[in-house]
Parts: structure tokens; sequence; C-alpha cells
């Protein structure tokens, strides 16, 4: 049965209508799909770590960037917590601070314990053991520090009520509970508290011109900051602070809200699997050759009878 001209033609064009629509249905598929994967991608909750200059632990310029013990720890943290999206922020302690107490997703991977703090935020299991802060001097004021002095160790109480004394800290720094209480109840101008990113480059330019005696902080930061500073490690004395243990935990904190929480969870999962080998080793390398071995025995134990 022949077919005319005109119901061909109207056929065709039928088809080539057809044809298009379902070009156009599978185009219009296809960007839907696209449109659907980045939404899947971004279902991930983001945590940002906040991050500070803190050699030996960060290190943010120089030679020896990004190979402090916290630098080293981070990759294999966060490798560790695929449910997450990962953003690094770098912030000064104060900031940091202000940034944790907030309700957001955020966390510390290198934060001292104390009560005040514990009352606000999640904290995590002792991750890294490291030697604990002291007190740094010029070889020049030695004679000026040598009344507090007891047992190659400063007392720090003694120290800061002394009418002329001054006493170079990072603002908003805790240095363990109880130096922490020591200095709240020094007097108000025995203190010269720094903020700002460099802050205790400042101090030890300070110190340099004579506008302080002394620097409380770790010593291998102390050591490090100097020589950013142009200042011979050899020209600087360090003590122990007395009454203060040898060494003192560094924890991961986050904000105290539900995401947090959970994220402590995975947190500690990793750090305990890490921490007696690992983590020891990150900072281990930073320490003067003589206090390693001391050093790696002490944290092992430390962290042998925390387990679990």
């Amino acid at each position: 049965m022949k077919m005319g001209r005109s119901k061909l033609n109207r056929l065709s064009a039928l088809g080539r209508l057809f044809g298009r629509q379902q070009r156009l249905a599978l185009v219009a598929a296809a960007l839907a799909g696209l449109a659907v994967m980045p939404a899947a991608a971004n279902d991930k909750d983001t945590l940002v770590w906040l991050l500070r200059d803190l050699p030996p632990l960060t290190i943010f310029e120089g030679a020896q960037k990004n190979q402090g013990a916290v630098d080293q720890f981070m990759p294999l943290l966060i490798a560790s917590m695929p449910e997450y999206q990962h953003s690094l922020m770098r912030v000064n302690r104060a900031r940091a601070m202000q940034m944790l107490l907030e309700p957001s997703f955020t966390c510390d991977p290198s934060l001292v314990w104390n009560p005040q703090r514990a009352k606000r935020l999640a904290y995590s299991i002792p991750a890294f053991r490291i030697r604990s802060n002291g007190i740094t001097i010029r070889h020049k004021d030695r004679g000026a520090l040598a009344p507090y002095i007891i047992d190659n160790q400063v007392d720090l109480e003694l120290l800061l009520a002394r009418d002329n004394s001054k006493l170079g800290v990072v603002a908003e720094r805790s240095y363990g509970q109880m130096v922490d209480r020591i200095l709240q109840q020094a007097p108000g101008n025995s203190l010269s508290a720094h903020y700002g990113n460099d802050a205790l480059g400042s101090l030890l330019q300070m110190q340099r011109a004579g506008r302080l005696m002394a620097l409380l902080g770790y010593w291998p930061e102390i050591r490090y900051q100097a020589q950013q500073q142009g200042i011979a490690p050899e020209e600087l004395e360090f003590y122990g602070i007395r009454g203060a243990d040898k060494y003192q935990s560094i924890h991961i904190a986050c904000s105290d809200t539900a995401q947090g929480r959970q994220a402590i969870k995975a947190i500690n999962a990793t750090v305990l699997k890490l921490r007696d080998n690992r983590l020891i080793e990150f900072y281990a390398q930073w320490l003067d050759p003589q206090m390693r071995d001391e050093y790696l025995e002490d944290a092992r134990r430390f962290f042998q009878d925390q387990t679990p």
C-alpha cells in the first residue's frame, strides 16, 4: 500500500521531533545527575582545624616548614576520618579559643587541658607528651634570677612576687594547671602578655632589648623562635619550674557540640593506635640528643599506663 508524499513528510517531521525530545530529555537527565553529584559530595560536614605557629609542634615558615610533630600527625589523622571534609585555618591563640567556644565545628590539635576549658570544650585522650614549660633568661641576667633558683629550678611564685620582675607570656595560652594558678595569682604588673601570630618572637625581642628579664615557654619552641629572630640559643638559659611535672600532655580539643563530640570519638581511636610509637617519635626528633632516649622511655611508659 502506497503512502502519499504529504503523509510521509508528516511522519518524518514527527520522527525528528520525537528524536529531538528524546535527546533533550537525555541531556536534561544528565544535567540533573551532575547537579546531584556535588550536592552528594557536600553532604559531608566540614571540620575546621585551627593551627597555630607553635614549633616544634606546628611550623608555618622556614626551612622546617610543616615538619613539626603535629604537622606530621595531621595527614594521618585526616586520612583516618574520611567521613568529614577537612579545612585547615591558621589562627593565633586568642582567635582559636574564640572559635572553639562558639557553636561551630572546629578542632585544635595542640591544646593543654585545664579545668576551665574542659567545662566548655570536648577533649581527646592525651595525644602527645612534651617537655613542660620553664623560664628562659639571657646569660647576662643569671645573677638577677639566682635568688629564685632552687635545685636548678625556678620558684615561680617568689619570682613574680618581686616588685621589679617582668615575665613574658603568650596571651590566652595555658601553661598547665599549676603554672596557670600561679599566673592568675601574680601581681598584675609582673606579667607582660603578648598577643598576635608572632607573640613569642616579639617577647624574645623585648627580652633582648632589656624590657623583660624572663620568658615563660617550652624550651624547644623558644630555641626555634630565637633562631628565627637572629638570637643564638647559646645566649639563653632554660630552667624548669619548681613543683611542676617534667612533662605535659597535649590533647586535641573540639567545640563542645554534637559534631565536636562525635569527632572526638574518631580522633581517640586514631590517637590510641599512634601515640606510643609514631607520635612520640615525631616529637622526640626535636629534642636534644641527650634528652631523647630518656623522653622516649618516659613517654612510652606513660601511654602504656594510660591504655584502657
